[in-house]
């Protein structure tokens, strides 16, 4: 064979070959590029998708019903004692939060005699935010309960009860209904199938979900927030510590030459009729 022959086969060996790689070659890119559509496609459901799961949890909840005589916007406030006092208490709680408990055990007697005394107007924010950090649902049931509670015309005294019996904040017992249901007895009038029921049933999920939703649109980030006719209290006023008896000194001051309102049994509001409510504060969602 002539060496120009040798040469000619060589040089069409090597063009098949380098052919071959190039079709190897736009083989794997077009691999690629198949692999890389699929992964774009699952990326994008994946982010459609969490668009719509963010969407449902920022959509504003329209509570389905509301414990009886709550006020305020949307009717997410529970009132204890006399609506016509010439001073408000605004207080947002989580029936897990650990600080509210310990605030409550201090401060729960002193609220209860100054709302006997027609002195303050007290308005309870049930939030329930604690169970999307600590796994449980004691946040969410126990702010039921309370509503469940309201309905029936004892929340004062279950919201007392309660809290003395709160578990530590990584213990959900709150997130058992039965716990719930059985706490009841400790309160004279409260322990009934109407109760058993709202709380086994939720029946006001949905206005919880309202409560911490407002809460979530507030200035406010942490529970106990409480407020004296609109001013912070907790925990100091100005320079000085809350406890009991500064709580008593403060009401007092704000009060001065004010008649005491008139409050109802256990702490139940009366219908509203004067002049001091939760609507003459500052909104907790300026500033």
């Amino acid at each position: 064979m002539s060496e120009k022959n040798r040469e000619g086969k060589r040089t069409a060996r090597e063009r098949m070959l380098a052919e071959r790689a190039a079709d190897e070659a736009r083989g794997r890119r077009k691999k690629k590029l198949v692999i890389g559509g699929v992964v774009l496609a699952v990326i994008a459901a994946a982010v459609v998708t969490g668009v719509v799961v963010q969407n449902e949890r920022s959509k504003p909840e329209t509570p389905t019903a509301a414990p009886a005589g709550t006020i305020g916007d949307k009717n997410l406030v529970i009132p204890v004692g006399a609506a016509d006092a010439p001073s408000v208490l605004t207080v947002y709680e989580d029936p897990r939060c650990p600080a509210c408990g310990t605030f409550e055990r201090e401060f729960a007697s002193t609220i209860d005699q100054l709302e006997d005394a027609g002195k303050i107007y007290s308005n309870y924010h049930v939030v329930s935010f604690i169970d999307r950090a600590v796994p449980g649902k004691g946040s969410k049931y126990g702010a039921n309960a309370l509503a469940c509670a309201q309905e029936a015309g004892h929340f004062r005294d279950y919201h007392d009860v309660l809290y003395r019996n709160q578990p530590d904040e990584t213990n959900d017992a709150f997130g058992d209904k039965a716990t719930l249901i059985n706490l009841a007895k400790q309160v004279d009038g409260l322990d009934t199938p109407a109760f058993e029921a709202c709380v086994n049933d939720n029946t006001f999920g949905g206005w919880v979900s309202a409560v911490q939703q407002d809460f979530d649109k507030s200035s406010y980030k942490s529970t106990p927030t409480v407020l004296l006719n609109g001013q912070p209290i907790y925990p100091k006023n100005g320079t000085e510590e809350i406890t009991p008896q500064n709580l008593v000194k403060w009401v007092d001051a704000a009060n001065q030459g004010k008649k005491p309102g008139t409050p109802g049994s256990h702490g139940q509001s009366p219908a509203p009729s004067g002049t001091a409510s939760e609507s003459n504060n500052p909104s907790p969602n300026a500033g």
